[in-house]
Parts: structure tokens; C-alpha cells; sequence
């Protein structure tokens, strides 16, 4: 390997949120990245996204700032409508032939001006509205598409079909964007390292011939329901029947169509019921009187945050849920109504009617997947997804090629994101010797000084599709914003993150001598610096830059009154333009970087993120708590996979300890930390003695532990176990075979109850692991699995399906019927309610486990020491559960592991890796920026009375003895909480982008109307 002459370019195949992900990462870590996608334009298939979103974000919400910036990134080169041919060479080294398709459009010169479309005269079915609606052959894919110019299709134009036609090429003329006659190109390119995320297809609902999808209009898909309630869909929002354009008023959705069906695709894709969730909010927001009923197997809502996702949908919003799998759906030939017949629980027979039917369609393999695998060189699995080991998810069976997303498993957002940054981290440690030998910085026009012209402010409303203009009036907005003093120019736009909104922004700014803008769209926390970065495109400064936040604060708050989210918009809208009438210019301060991690935590987690941090070329330090490493691995023997934890537990040990730029302090602990992201400052206390350690970021990994129950006798007799103390006992053998002839498990004891409404992910699958273990050891022992649902997501649904196959029998129950466990003469009794049968079961087990939740550890005494959020269950809080699920809103600290919440050993690798990659951001760039909204004190009104230093959560602020005792802030470390600006006695301190004068213009300009 090290005479290998690398090369310090990575290959990234595929445009949705994983492979831009993996590219911004690795970019930004000073790698030149092609990124490859098969579709004209990168972003994914929008609809996927969107469906897999467990909240009400929209996908063009989430991921338009990410098109943009992987756009406007020097080091990153989009080739889109690109195949791959071949890869050839070794890791570090690789040759790649990729072959771009025409799109008989020239991106650099097509300036999506439409007027070509007018003179096409072919319509064709618009893809991304699924179907339900027609667009032209010459089109632009989607709205935030990139590359954002026109395209053809080469299946429906009648030039390049019957050599007819050529209208469009003469509403061009004057450009030339257009050219019938371009034709494949060849490109070969050199890279190190290559990263495939190709992502996933819908599964086809025709396929399941009972349902109706195709024969019966008011039969549709998730997908296509996605775009009929989309303010921007084919049918504005507005949620129609496809027989007769009319409002339905009972709603069936019907999981698992192409999952868990040995018909189809025997594996669970996954997110699924989260979507079907997530889609039956947003239509009862449309209308409360709707009747939705979810048909389905097990729910599973799975990831963070979502089982109260699910108690929301029930509780608030009235979604009925009907366990039973649906075998056919019939059509009323009258009305087009659709009737379901059912068996419910206990074996009663149904039959419902309902206005439209949601086929809620599972994830398969993409379908140029085994096209790509042949061409790259990797294995496949059984099910057609990229083949990888579970203690390496994100390796291909290929050195120097990785994976991540949906095309290694079916998975939601947060975890494709997680594996991205994950993949980005191992290519990176292949990479790192020659990183920084192809990049080239980008360059800023020089900035406009605006000092002393009179405020010309811009406002830009955003549409924005469902989230705010399905609730608020758009057009009332804009005309109102453009009655505004100073306020010379006024525009609503589809989506102002798409590439042409900003473009079009930057013209505006030029073309009318704008010196402040305002954007009315959703949260400044996802999308400010997406606008901060265009204005300053435009030559002006990033502070000169103000944003109405309508979408958190009026349509998504004030859904069920539009008119009243109207009004407020109004209001936020005037109040952003008069601070934006006093904003000024500020400069951002760069900060030197200390190249060194701190890791907190030496389980797997935390060993994991060393490693990967070390790998990439950085020292670091792991802090241990206990006087080994390993947390909990050190507890797990075999997996369901047939895996050794503890071989793995050995094997990364053993690399941690002997690399070369970790140091490992075990049996330690932090007990104070200083600073700010690239200059940390802490102490590490040990029994020998305290150090201090200077490093510019920080990896929390500190784990979670099993729940010690105080319920079911645990703990007051000896045959009852907890999953982990089971899987321990029979590892160590410690168990006779008879202990095994009747066997109970409960689930979730301790989760999803009123204390813990969280679900611990992982018991269902450990239960089944245990289960299967003892059936090996004794194939005729009786196992009974008490549950409320069985969450084997993913790939582990054929264990559950070998579980039940050899014979373990599954029982649910409810809150209300509850498993009661007594002891009788020293023998144990378990009583539950068969809600098959109707009847109480009794059975003697001669071993009980529990399956108990997963709570938190040291999280909130290590949360008070870093200034870094939990949330309601004691799990750190990430920046943003999609964008950033590994990052704090504390820059420089990051979070990994069971310490962010309950999961899998092969998702807390991937999770590890992924903080290693983000973490080694700032450590490449050896700098920091420093946002401008700091404190700033005014040294003629401070009298050095130390109230600000005191209160001040970040330290960030210092009376200075020798400054004649005055005031001054640390700006890198600071936060901009303002928390000093409020309590300084004599007002001498104040905030960048938010001076007492920019808040008084505020309050005022909202208190004129009164």
C-alpha cells in the first residue's frame, strides 16, 4: 500500500442525500470528489425522500441547501446522466471509465429561461409528480433540480425518434443550449477511493395484483398520494379521488405492499409505517374530518423520536390503527368506492368501504444496481442490496470501495446520512497522505461597501409547496411586503433554496443595487447559510441578511387558520425588513485549530471514532471511564448473524491500543472542559493523577446500559434473567439444557411505557437472537415471546421468520393486558391475555427473560460539562435529526453510539465513523470561521462589574484586570445566546445581528398595528 502513488480524488456514485453527503464531507476535508449520478439531475428521486421523512418536513426542504452547496462547492465535479463502465486498479489508485449520456442541453449555457418549452409540442408523463400529470419533453426535472437547466427526453422527442420537429432549437438560436445532435462521451477518470450510493426504487404495486393498483383509479401508491397533497403537486395540495376529482372522505393506508412477503421481498424496507404515518398527518391537517385507518402487521417506528411520532398520530390526531394484513381490495362498480375485507385480531371477520386506498410500497434494490456491482466489482446479497459484514457496514467486498444508504439496506434518512459521513471517514483514512493535492479554494468577488447608502432591501417569499403556501397566502404575503418602507423589490418564488431561485437572487441584488435581503421561507437553523453564501456571491456581506421564518413560526403552528397565518407572516415579514433597515456589515474571525480529538467513551462507539479519527491522520485522545475498554461489547457473545463480538471487541481493541496516535487514558474521567471548537482545553482526572489536554474537538461516545427492571420478580428469583444476563449465561454455559424446556420473554419492559415512551430498537431482535440460540442448544424447548409489536426492521425480519419456522411461539399484549408473573412454591407462573384466543394462557417457564430498555448512562452530567442538549429521554439531542444526526448546534462536538440513542452494533459503527468524518473537518482545514453573532462590549459604558462573565453558560466572556477592569468576549467561543446583553446594568454589551436598535425597530414595527 504505501508505494502505491495515490490519488487524492474519491469517485462518489450516486446524487441523493447520501452520496451528497459523502462528497460535501470529503470536499470539505480537502478531497477533490466526482460525483456521479445515473439521473440528469442529482438529489435522488425527490419522492423516495420524501416519504421516508418521519416528520413534516418535505424532502425540498431538507435537501435543496444540500443540492446547492454541493453545486457551488470548487471541489466537487457534478457528471450527471452518467453510467459507470469499469473500474479498474486497487485501493488508493483507481482507473474509472464513466460514459455521460446526452441530455441534448448544454448545462453550462442553458440559462432554464423556458422559452423553448413553448414550441415543444410533445407532452409526456412528469415523473416526478409519478404520472399524475403531464410535461413537456423539453423539461427540467424537478424544481430544485441540478444541474438546473432544461433536458430532453430522448424517448419522446420526435427529432431524435423520427428525425422531426427541431422547434426547440430554433427558440434557441440566439443561446445555442440546445443540440439534437450530441452524443455519448466517454470520460476516464483517476480516483483513490470510490463511495456507491445509488439508493433504492419503489417497489412496483402492480406487481401485487389483489390490491387493484392499475385496474382501480381510487388505488394508489404512497408515492403518488405524497404528490397529490403537495401544495406543489398536480392537483395544489388539494387531496383528490383519480375517478372523479372529488374529496375523499375515509382513507385507507395498507402496509407492507412488497415487504415481508415471501411473494415479493421477504425482508421489512423499513420506513414504511413512518411514512404511512407521516402521510396521514399531513392529510388530517388538510382536513381534521377525514377518517384515516392504517392496516397493518407490527408497527414499526423504530428510529429516534418516532415511537411518539406514532402515539401522536393516534392521539392527537385520530389516525385509527387496525392490526391485520389485507388479502385483496374489491371496487364498487357504482360509486368506485373500495371494499376491504378483513380478519381482525381475534379472528372476527370485517368488511370496511372507503373513497381511496394507499398502497404504502416497500424499498427494493435500484434497479442499475447489479449493473453497477458488475462494473465495479463487488458482491451482492440475497435480496439484491450491496453486500457487507456486519462489523464493517459501510465495506464493499472490494478494498478502497465503499457504501452507504439504501443500497447497503433499507433505511431512513438519519441513518443514510450517518453512513455517508461513515464511508466518507474510511475513504478518507485510505486517502489521507495525499489529501489537499487536488483541491483549489474558492474565490469570492471582493465585498461591496455599503456604508452610508440608504437601505434598498429585497424580499423573497417562498412557496415552498405543503409547508407554507398549502396553509398561507403566498401572494398576499409578497404584495404586502413590497408596500414596505425601503423595500424596492418584492418576489414569491416555487422554493427560494432551489439553484435557479438563487441564481435569480443574485441577478435581482445586481440588477437593483440591492444592499439588505429578507427571505420569507422555513428555519433559519437548515437554510441560513444556504442564503448567507448567495448574497455573498453577490458581493455583499453575509450579515446584510435577514429571514421571516413563516413555515416554523405561522404555517406549520397555525395550520387549521390560514387566514391568521397570513396575517402573521405579514407581521414577521415587516419585522424582518425593519431589522433589516439597521443591519451592518460584520467580519468573521479565523481561528487556528488545534489538530487533536478528544474521544469521550471506549466502548465500541468511541473506540471505533478513535481509530477512524487516527486513520485519518489526527492524534487522539480516548478517555475510558472503567479501567478496560470495550463498554458494552464486553457483554455481547454472538449476534444474530452468527458473529463474534468478542473477536471484534479484541480485534479493535487491540488496533486502539497500539496505533501511533492514540493515547488511551482509562479508568479516567473529564472534569472540566474549556474553550471552543479548534481550541478545547480539558481535564482528564485519574487516580494517579490530572492532565490537560488541548485538541480542537470533541467525539461523545459515552454508551448507554441495560435497565435493571423493578418489576416481573427480577432480581427476587434466580430463573429470571435480563436479555444481556441471559445471552452472558449461556455463552459462559452456565445453563443446563433442562432450564431451557420452557421459556418466557416479555418485551419491552421499561420502554414504551408512560416513563419511557422511547422504543429500545434492539430488544426484539436480542430476544429473537437468545431464542434462537437455546433452540440450537435445545431444539425442544417450548419459547414463548410476550410482545406489543416485533420490530426486526430490515434484513432481521428473516430471523423472525426462522424463529417462528422452528417453532417459538409470539404472544401479544397491550398496556391493558399486561403479563402477570407470580411465584408459587419456588416455581414461576406467567399469565397473559391470547388476544387470538380471547383467554387468559398460563404456562410454568423454568426461565423468564426480559427484555429491558436501553437508558441512558453518564449523559447528563457529561450534557452539563460540554454545554451540549439532551432530550426528553436523556439521549443527546443532535443539531438536526436529518441534516446533521452526529453534530451538536456546539460547534466542534459531536456525538456517537447509544449515547445518541438505542441501536445496533453494526449502526453504532456506522455512527461512529460518521462523527470521526465530521470531526475531521475543521482538523483538515487546520481553521475555523467564527459566526459574527458574538458579543461585543462597549468599553466606555462597562464598569468591570463581572455579572456577564458570571452568567455567561459558554465562558466566553472575561473582565480583563489588566484592560483597567473591562469586559471583553472571547469570540470563538462565543454562542450569541445574548444572555450578557440582557443583564449587563449598563447596556455595554451587545449582540452582532441583533443590537437593542435591530430588536426596538422590531418591536415597534409589530407594535404599529396596535
Amino acid at each position: 500500500m504505501n508505494n502505491i502513488k495515490k490519488t487524492g480524488a474519491v469517485m462518489v456514485v450516486g446524487g441523493g442525500v447520501s452520496g451528497i453527503q459523502a462528497s460535501l464531507d470529503l470536499a470539505e476535508q480537502g478531497y477533490l470528489v466526482y460525483l456521479i449520478e445515473y439521473s440528469p439531475s442529482i438529489g435522488g428521486t425527490m419522492g423516495q425522500l420524501e416519504k421516508t421523512f418521519p416528520t413534516l418536513d418535505c424532502s425540498m426542504c431538507i435537501l435543496s441547501p444540500k443540492l446547492v452547496e454541493a453545486e457551488r462547492h470548487s471541489n466537487i465535479k457534478i457528471i450527471a446522466n452518467a453510467r459507470i463502465e469499469s473500474v479498474n486498479g486497487i485501493s488508493g489508485n483507481f482507473k474509472v471509465k464513466v460514459l455521460k449520456k446526452p441530455r441534448y442541453v448544454d448545462e453550462k449555457v442553458c440559462t432554464a429561461c423556458g422559452n423553448c418549452v413553448d414550441y415543444c409540442p410533445v407532452n409526456m408523463p412528469d415523473t416526478f409528480n409519478e404520472g399524475l400529470a403531464q410535461v413537456k419533453c423539453l423539461h427540467i426535472p424537478f424544481p430544485q433540480a441540478v444541474p438546473s437547466s432544461y433536458l430532453i427526453d430522448p424517448q419522446h422527442c420526435l427529432f431524435i425518434l423520427k428525425n422531426e420537429c427541431r422547434q426547440c432549437e430554433q427558440a434557441c438560436k440566439d443561446l445555442k443550449a440546445i443540440n439534437l445532435n450530441q452524443k455519448d462521451q466517454s470520460i476516464e477518470l483517476d480516483v483513490g477511493a470510490v463511495i456507491l450510493t445509488p439508493g433504492l426504487d419503489e417497489f412496483d404495486a402492480g406487481r401485487k395484483t389483489e390490491f387493484g393498483y392499475g385496474e382501480y383509479a381510487n388505488v394508489i401508491t404512497s408515492i403518488e398520494f405524497e404528490r397529490i397533497q403537495n401544495a406543489s403537486g398536480p392537483f395544489q395540495g388539494n387531496i383528490v379521488r383519480l375517478s372523479d376529482g372529488k374529496h375523499p372522505k375515509k382513507l385507507a393506508f395498507i402496509q407492507c405492499v412488497g415487504s415481508r412477503d415471501l411473494s415479493s421481498n421477504s425482508y421489512c424496507s423499513s420506513v414504511c409505517c413512518t411514512y404511512a404515518i407521516k402521510e396521514s398527518t399531513i392529510a388530517k391537517e388538510h382536513d381534521p374530518e377525514l377518517d384515516i385507518t392504517i392496516f397493518f402487521m407490527d408497527i414499526r417506528t423504530q428510529g429516534k423520536g418516532f415511537e411518539s411520532f406514532f402515539e401522536r398520530g393516534k392521539k392527537e390526531f385520530g389516525i385509527h390503527f387496525v392490526r391485520s394484513r389485507i388479502s385483496s381490495v374489491f371496487q364498487d362498480p357504482q360509486t368506485k368506492d373500495l371494499i376491504l375485507n378483513y380478519a381482525a385480531e381475534d379472528g372476527c371477520r370485517h368488511s370496511a368501504r372507503f373513497d381511496m386506498v394507499v398502497l404504502s410500497v416497500g424499498l427494493e434494490p435500484t434497479k442499475t444496481g447489479r449493473e453497477l456491482a458488475q462494473a465495479v466489482g463487488i458482491e451482492l446479497n440475497n435480496f439484491g442490496f450491496c453486500k457487507t459484514h456486519e462489523f464493517m457496514p459501510t465495506q464493499t467486498s472490494r478494498d478502497g470501495i465503499f457504501v452507504a444508504g439504501a443500497f447497503q439496506s433499507p433505511k431512513d434518512i438519519p441513518e443514510s446520512v450517518m453512513q455517508a459521513s461513515g464511508s466518507a471517514a474510511l475513504a478518507s483514512g485510505v486517502l489521507s497522505d495525499v489529501r489537499g493535492t487536488l483541491v483549489v479554494e474558492k474565490e469570492h468577488i471582493p465585498e461591496r461597501d455599503v456604508t452610508g447608502e440608504a437601505p434598498r432591501i429585497g424580499v423573497f417569499v417562498c412557496h415552498c409547496g405543503v409547508n407554507i403556501a398549502g396553509v398561507a397566502d403566498v401572494s398576499k404575503i409578497r404584495e404586502y411586503a413590497a408596500t414596505l418602507d425601503n423595500v424596492v423589490f418584492a418576489q414569491q418564488s416555487m422554493y427560494a433554496c432551489s439553484r435557479d431561485s438563487q441564481e435569480k437572487i443574485i441577478e435581482t441584488i445586481k440588477e437593483h443595487g440591492l444592499n439588505r435581503v429578507v427571505v420569507a421561507a422555513c428555519t433559519p437553523r437548515t437554510h441560513e447559510p444556504l442564503f448567507q453564501e448567495t448574497i455573498r456571491e453577490a458581493g455583499l456581506n453575509r450579515c446584510l441578511y435577514e429571514m421571516a421564518n413563516i413555515r416554523d413560526y405561522c404555517t406549520w403552528v397555525h395550520a387549521k387558520v390560514p387566514e391568521a397565518a397570513t396575517e402573521k407572516s405579514k407581521d414577521l415579514v415587516k419585522m424582518a425588513v425593519a431589522k433589516a433597515r439597521l443591519l451592518t456589515p460584520l467580519k468573521e474571525e479565523i481561528i487556528p485549530v488545534e489538530q487533536r480529538g478528544l474521544v469521550i467513551g471506549g466502548g465500541l462507539s468511541g473506540m471505533t471514532a478513535a481509530l477512524a479519527l487516527a486513520d485519518q491522520g489526527f492524534e487522539c485522545v480516548l478517555v475510558e471511564k472503567e479501567k478496560e475498554l470495550g463498554g458494552n461489547l464486553k457483554h455481547h457473545f454472538f449476534t444474530l448473524n452468527k458473529n463474534d463480538p468478542q473477536k471484534l471487541l479484541a480485534e479493535i481493541k487491540d488496533k486502539v491500543l497500539n496505533h501511533p496516535l492514540i493515547t488511551v487514558c482509562a479508568d479516567a474521567k473529564v472534569k472540566q472542559v474549556k474553550g471552543y471548537v479548534g481550541n478545547f482545553e480539558t481535564s482528564i482526572a485519574s487516580e494517579q493523577k490530572t492532565s490537560q489536554v488541548s485538541h480542537g474537538v470533541i467525539i461523545v461516545a459515552t454508551g448507554a446500559v441495560e435497565l435493571q427492571p423493578d418489576e416481573y420478580l427480577y432480581g427476587k428469583h434466580e430463573k429470571i434473567f435480563t436479555q444481556q444476563k441471559l445471552g452472558e449465561a449461556i455463552a459462559a454455559g452456565s445453563l443446563h439444557s433442562s432450564e431451557f424446556k420452557d421459556v418466557v420473554m416479555i418485551q419491552c419492559v421499561g420502554s414504551r411505557t408512560p416513563e419511557r415512551p422511547y422504543c429500545s430498537k434492539i430488544c426484539c431482535g436480542t430476544a429473537i437472537k437468545n431464542a434462537l440460540k437455546i433452540k440450537e442448544l435445545n431444539p425442544l424447548a417450548n419459547i414463548y415471546i410476550f410482545y406489543k409489536d416485533i420490530r426486526t426492521y430490515g434484513f432481521y425480519e428473516e430471523f423472525y421468520r426462522k424463529a417462528r419456522n422452528s417453532g417459538v411461539v409470539f404472544i401479544r399484549y397491550d398496556d391493558l393486558h399486561k403479563p402477570l408473573i407470580t411465584e408459587e412454591s419456588g416455581e414461576l407462573k406467567a399469565v397473559v391475555f391470547d388476544p387470538v384466543i380471547g383467554k387468559n394462557i398460563l404456562i410454568r417457564p423454568s426461565l423468564l427473560a426480559l427484555s429491558a430498555a436501553v437508558v441512558p448512562g453518564e449523559n447528563e452530567t457529561v450534557s452539563q460539562l460540554l454545554k451540549v442538549p439532551l432530550n426528553e429521554d436523556g439521549f443527546f439531542l443532535e443539531a438536526h435529526v436529518k441534516l446533521r444526526p452526529v453534530d451538536f448546534a456546539t460547534d466542534g462536538i459531536f456525538v456517537c453510539g447509544l449515547a445518541h440513542s438505542p441501536k445496533t452494533i453494526d449502526e453504532s459503527i456506522s455512527q461512529a465513523l460518521s462523527a470521526a468524518a465530521r470531526a475531521a473537518i475543521p482538523l483538515a482545514k487546520g481553521v475555523v470561521r467564527a459566526e459574527p453573532i458574538v458579543s461585543f462590549v462597549d468599553e466606555k459604558k462597562c464598569f468591570g462589574c463581572g455579572i456577564c462573565e458570571y452568567l455567561c453558560p459558554y465562558g466566553s466572556i472575561k473582565v480583563d484586570n489588566g484592560a483597567g477592569l473591562k469586559a471583553h468576549t472571547i469570540t470563538a467561543s462565543c454562542k450569541g445566546c445574548g444572555v450578557c446583553a440582557a443583564r449587563c446594568p449598563r447596556m455595554a454589551v451587545t449582540m452582532g445581528r441583533f443590537t437593542r436598535e435591530q430588536i426596538n425597530a422590531q418591536i415597534d414595527a409589530y407594535a404599529a398595528n396596535w
